[in-house]
């Protein structure tokens, strides 16, 4: 199946201004975004989850090991690169990204917890063991971030899943940080 890169030129009218928020926020149209233009309530809402996880209570740490976490568990040829990139732009330590791609251990047991949480709500489709869970809460985490993880997983099934139909190229931007498993 073929699916179109689009551009301000070539996408649906309701699009274009949904690419204009990328463009603001990327100084580029990400791939993703230019398959995503063809079913404008799909790019529209995949903004909106974006915007929504990144205001989360999570840091910059947190985001990336989320993100990855779900990333690497989908295989996302597109996403562990782009996320790659966007965690060096948010001065995440090369250690944790490394630790992810990798599928070793994060440098802290904090991290470490939260992707072993986010894999456990993956893998298990939202049903983590008590062990997970008092893991999870020991180290400090709250309700609260349970469920902003899901919102976070939600965010990228969208994206990897996108991404697997569409076989979406990597951006130039993020070539360096080409992963396969």
């Amino acid at each position: 199946m073929t699916f179109k890169l689009h551009t301000q030129e070539t996408a649906p009218a309701d699009s274009k201004p949904l690419l204009d928020n990328s463009i603001n926020a990327f100084a580029m149209i990400p791939n993703l975004h230019a398959v995503m233009a063809e079913a404008p309530k799909v790019l529209e809402a995949y903004q909106l989850l974006h915007g929504l996880f990144q205001n989360t209570s999570f840091n910059n740490d947190e985001l990336t090991v989320i993100w990855q976490t779900i990333n690497v568990e989908h295989e996302c040829h597109y996403c562990v690169p782009a996320h790659t990139g966007i965690a060096n732009m948010m001065k995440v330590d090369g250690a944790i990204t490394d630790a992810l791609r990798n599928r070793t251990e994060l440098p802290s047991q904090k991290l470490q917890i939260l992707h072993e949480t986010t894999l456990a709500l993956i893998q298990d489709r939202g049903r983590p063991s008590d062990a997970i869970l008092s893991a999870f809460y020991d180290v400090g985490y709250e309700n609260r971030q349970l469920l902003e993880i899901v919102l976070g997983i939600s965010q990228k099934v969208m994206s990897n899943y996108i991404n697997h139909l569409s076989e979406t190229p990597v951006d130039k931007a993020f070539e360096s940080f080409i992963w396969s498993k």
